[in-house]
């Protein structure tokens, strides 16, 4: 089977409390922890990924990129299977496992994009935690319905903060997470996150030339 480019969500739970906190604790840095992906549950965009391969692929992500500290990700929704180095804003430092979900502390970073994250958790905007990577999946039936199973070929790249969820319960907020259909925007408020965040890279880069909306 031809492997092509899988992104999906799971619950990533902070407070604005706990961001407080941890700048006090960690000399001004944002370090929170949470679910990155559940195992062995059917999502909205109706995958399910086996718990023996995400284990085998955080397994080899933690060994790796965590290792040597370069577990990057990105702010927003990329289209890639290249991590964009220019659009880092997070840096996972540890991952384990609790039941069939995935966990892991995540610091965010001073990069442009990583104190446009930080701003955006601080001015209460939902956002969602993404997984990307490339694999394979199979139709198999479950409970009277059609699943797609990730298949053994699945290799994780990384896990993004993205403004228009896809799956439900995949918003990071200080009130929880929710979802909705991937790559399908269900209020016009995910435009303007995606506007402000441009906005925001414009005025820190100088570099964005992409249009701004009128209000």
């Amino acid at each position: 089977m031809a492997k092509s480019l899988l992104i999906d969500y799971s619950s990533f739970e902070i407070t604005p409390q706990m961001i407080v906190e941890s700048e006090r604790k960690n000399n001004g840095r944002v370090i929170v922890s949470g679910v990155l992906q559940r195992a062995e549950a059917k999502n909205q965009n109706g995958r399910v990924y086996p718990k023996e391969t995400l284990m085998r692929e955080a397994k080899k992500y933690a060994e790796i990129q965590i290792a040597e500290n370069r577990a990057l990700g990105e702010l927003d929704h990329p289209e890639s299977s290249v991590v964009n180095l220019q659009n880092v804003s997070h840096n996972i430092k540890k991952i384990w496992w609790k039941g069939n979900d995935l966990c892991g502390t995540v610091e965010v970073l001073g990069t442009p994009s990583g104190n446009i994250l930080k701003e955006l958790f601080k001015s209460g905007i939902r956002l969602g935690i993404s997984s990307r990577g490339m694999g394979s999946v199979k139709e198999v039936m479950g409970e009277g319905e059609q699943t797609l199973e990730v298949q053994n070929d699945f290799e994780l790249v990384c896990w993004d903060f993205v403004s228009n969820p896809s799956t439900h319960g995949a918003f990071m907020h200080p009130k929880g997470i929710n979802e909705s259909k991937q790559h399908i925007y269900t209020s016009n408020k995910y435009d303007k996150v995606n506007d402000i965040i441009n906005e925001m890279l414009c005025d820190l880069t100088c570099k964005c030339s992409l249009p701004r909306r009128r209000k």
